[in-house]
C-alpha cells in the first residue's frame, strides 16, 4: 500500500540556543566572567543625509529632487558600544542538544511515521550523525554566531563548557580565525570532542547542555551589533527608527539569528562553490540575498527529497540525506496540506 505524506507532522528543534547576551571588557580579562559589565542599549538623536534612492517620478523633476536632498534626515535610532575602558565584546548564551530525532512531536499518519521512524533510524546506525555535528561544533568554534560583531575583529576565541549536573565535565577554548567561515573540514582534537558531545547528544546517549562564551577584540568605544528589532506599524514609538534586542536591559541576539548560524551547514546544494554554505531552510532561502536556493522546480527543496524517500523509498544521495535529517533537526511543521 502506497504511504502518503502525514496532513499534520512537526518536530521540535534539536539544538535548542538560548538568547545571546552582550558583555564588556578587556582581552586580557577573559577567564574572570565577573569583571564583565552588560552592554545597555541608548538612544540616539542623527542627522544624516538622504541615502535611499528617491521615486522616479521625483527624480525626474528637478525642482522636487533639490528639494527632497535639502530636506533633513532626522532620525531617533538605537545604538550599542563598548565602553572606552573595554576592548572585548562578550557573547554568552547556552545550548541544549536533544536527541530523539525518529519521534515527531506530532504526527497523524501511523504509516507514515513508522516508515519515517525506520528511515531517520537507519540514517543514525549508518551515519551517527558524525557529519553534521562536526559542521554544528566548527560554526560554534568559528564564532559564526557572532555575525557582524565578527567583522574586523583583531582576535576571535570562543570558550565552551560542557556541564552535566552543575558540573563541568569538559571545557575547550578554540582560536576561530584558525576555521574557514566556507569550508568545513575533518573534525580534530578539542574540535573532535566536541563534535561528539553533540552527536551523543543527538543520538540521546548522553545529556549535552554547552555554555558558551565569544570573545571579539574589537578596540575601545567600538560600536556593537545586538539583534534589530522588527518595526511594525504603529506599534512602538514612531519618533524612532530603529530598536535594538535586549533582555533585563541587557543588548542581546535573537536566539533565532544565533540559531540561524548554528545551522548554517548547506554546501549540498547547487550553488555551493559559488555562496558556500548556506542555513538549512526547507527551500534554502537566504533573505539577506533575497534568493532561494534549493527551489522545487530543481527537486532539491527539503519536502521533495523527505517524501521521495519516505514515501517513494527513492533514497538521496548521501549529501543530501545530511541535509534532510538536518532539516528535520532543525525542527518546524511539515505536513502535507489537506486538498
Amino acid at each position: 500500500m502506497a504511504i502518503k505524506t502525514a496532513s499534520v507532522l512537526a518536530f521540535e528543534r534539536k539544538l535548542a540556543n538560548s538568547d545571546g547576551l552582550l558583555f564588556a571588557g578587556l582581552w586580557a580579562n577573559r577567564a574572570q566572567r565577573e569583571a564583565w559589565q552588560p552592554i545597555a542599549i541608548q538612544s540616539k538623536d542623527v542627522r544624516g543625509t538622504i541615502s535611499n534612492r528617491l521615486k522616479s517620478n521625483i527624480a525626474t523633476n528637478e525642482a522636487k529632487l533639490d528639494a527632497e536632498i535639502q530636506k533633513p534626515n532626522l532620525q531617533r535610532v538605537d545604538v550599542a558600544a563598548l565602553p572606552f575602558d573595554a576592548d572585548t565584546l562578550r557573547l554568552s548564551f547556552t545550548l541544549r542538544v536533544l536527541g530523539n530525532l525518529a519521534m515527531p512531536s506530532a504526527c497523524n499518519n501511523q504509516d507514515y511515521q513508522r516508515a519515517l521512524a525506520e528511515k531517520i533510524n537507519g540514517y543514525i546506525n549508518e551515519h551517527s550523525f558524525a557529519e553534521l555535528a562536526a559542521r554544528y561544533a566548527t560554526n560554534i568554534a568559528n564564532g559564526r554566531f557572532l555575525w557582524r560583531n565578527r567583522v574586523g575583529a583583531e582576535s576571535v576565541a570562543v570558550h565552551v563548557r560542557h556541564i552535566e549536573k552543575s558540573e563541568v565535565r569538559a571545557e575547550w577554548t578554540f582560536n576561530s580565525y584558525d576555521y574557514n567561515l566556507r569550508e568545513f573540514s575533518v573534525a580534530d582534537g578539542d574540535l573532535a570532542e566536541l563534535s561528539d558531545v553533540i552527536r551523543l547528544g543527538l543520538q540521546g546517549e548522553s545529556f549535552a547542555f554547552l555554555e558558551v562564551d565569544a570573545y571579539a577584540r574589537l578596540g575601545a568605544g567600538q560600536e556593537v551589533f545586538p539583534s534589530q528589532e522588527l518595526v511594525l506599524d504603529g506599534g512602538r514609538d514612531s519618533a524612532k527608527s530603529k530598536y535594538l534586542y535586549q533582555v533585563n536591559s541587557v543588548g542581546a541576539l535573537h536566539s533565532q539569528k544565533i540559531g540561524n548560524a548554528l545551522r548554517t551547514v548547506d554546501t549540498w546544494h547547487p550553488a555551493a562553490d559559488e555562496v558556500g554554505p548556506i542555513s538549512v531552510e526547507p527551500y534554502g532561502s537566504v533573505t539577506s540575498r533575497g534568493t532561494a536556493y534549493r527551489q522545487p522546480k530543481e527537486k532539491m527543496d527539503f519536502y521533495t527529497l523527505l517524501d521521495g524517500w519516505i514515501t517513494k523509498d527513492k533514497v538521496p544521495e548521501i549529501e543530501q540525506q545530511h541535509y534532510v535529517m538536518a532539516g528535520l533537526i532543525r525542527g518546524g511543521v511539515f505536513g502535507e496540506k489537506a486538498d
